[in-house]
């Protein structure tokens, strides 16, 4: 088995790191557009390189990650799924929803295997809480809370190309909301502050925002995210249900202080996601090496990364007009006003 890895910055390095963990250095092989970087890594993995993704792709892999810029990652994937190659990608799958409807069906038309990479699907504690739920356990859900705190905010060129809160920071509590639950969310009301730096507001988007939601079974979610927790990385969920209840992301290094007389935190606060997610990490791409070697059902796919994206495309929508928005509404809307239906394979080297 021969794994390729398109795109070496952090995640993709992180990556990387987990297949030679996973399958050796042997067999796996990297490229990036900067030369050097993907020499760096190379180097410190004991991997080969390949000199580009045109190379790495003529490299006849078993398997392709892509974690290269948002905007190349449609076509990678398609170009993978047309050779019969299985494709990690990480979100977003396409750079919009018509995009991404473009991509779902080609992929689904070529039986592709494709895994999305929402690494949240694969910590041991929303597992926990997923399993709990299935089980049924916690008797009927009625309300489940989550949240995502960054510590401190992107820089302001990536803020400017982000598309906002929602898509970028919120989509992961929208993926596991449904992964956890089983429920689709049938409306969305959003609202967001603007209470920290100007170059966020100027880029039309805000830092803190608040989502209700009404699932398909009538419970009740209620999401938060904000970029400026200095305090620590805090991402926890709680599933409440009429018999128990249950958190996820609780624990000693939560950096939250208890105002009763405990000691809480105990331990150094999580410096980000990277940290947070370390095991959830390295499980998803153990999981995308078992599905590159065996076949069978992605844990993710890009129509559960359509599914989340419709999602933070409501609640933005709910944000600036500031009112309900039907999930069905988006999901029916097809080609959002300026956005093109077709994914080019252009430009990918």
């Amino acid at each position: 088995m021969r794994i390729g890895v398109a795109g070496v910055g952090r995640i993709g390095a992180l990556h990387a790191q987990n297949l030679v963990a996973a399958i050796g250095a042997a067999n796996v092989v990297i490229a990036d557009a900067d030369p050097a970087r993907a020499r760096a890594t190379a180097a410190g993995l004991g991997v080969a390189t390949a000199a580009d993704v045109e190379t790495l792709l003529a490299a006849r892999v078993d398997g392709l990650v892509v974690a290269t810029p948002t905007d190349t990652h449609a076509a990678l994937v398609l170009r993978a799924v047309a050779a019969g190659i299985p494709v990690f990608c990480e979100k977003p799958v396409a750079p919009d929803i018509a995009s991404t409807r473009a991509v779902l069906a080609q992929v689904q038309a070529a039986g592709g295997l494709v895994q999305v990479g929402f690494q949240r699907r694969f910590d041991p504690g929303y597992v926990a809480a997923h399993e709990a739920v299935a089980s049924g356990v916690l008797g009927p859900v009625h309300t489940i809370v989550g949240q995502t705190l960054d510590p401190s905010p992107p820089p302001a060129a990536y803020v400017a190309v982000s598309g906002g809160i929602f898509r970028d920071c919120l989509v992961h509590d929208l993926d596991i909301l449904r992964w956890v639950t089983g429920q689709e969310a049938v409306e969305v009301y959003a609202t967001g502050a603007n209470l920290g730096d100007d170059y966020i507001r100027a880029a039309g988007d805000v830092d803190a925002v608040a989502v209700t939601l009404t699932m398909t079974d009538g419970s009740l979610a209620m999401l938060s995210a904000s970029r400026y927790n200095r305090a620590g990385y805090d991402v926890r969920m709680e599933v409440r249900g009429h018999r128990d209840s249950v958190a996820v992301g609780l624990e000693p290094r939560t950096p939250i202080r208890s105002m009763e007389p405990m000691t809480y935190p105990s331990e150094p606060a999580f410096p980000g996601f990277l940290e947070r997610f370390g095991a959830a990490y390295a499980a998803e791409m153990a999981a995308f090496v078992s599905l590159v070697r065996s076949g069978g059902a992605s844990r993710c796919t890009v129509a559960d990364a359509l599914a989340a994206f419709v999602l933070a495309e409501a609640c933005e929508i709910s944000r600036r007009e500031r009112r309900p928005v039907a999930v069905a509404d988006i999901e029916a809307a097809g080609v959002l006003p300026g956005q093109q239906g077709r994914v080019s394979l252009e430009g990918v080297a």
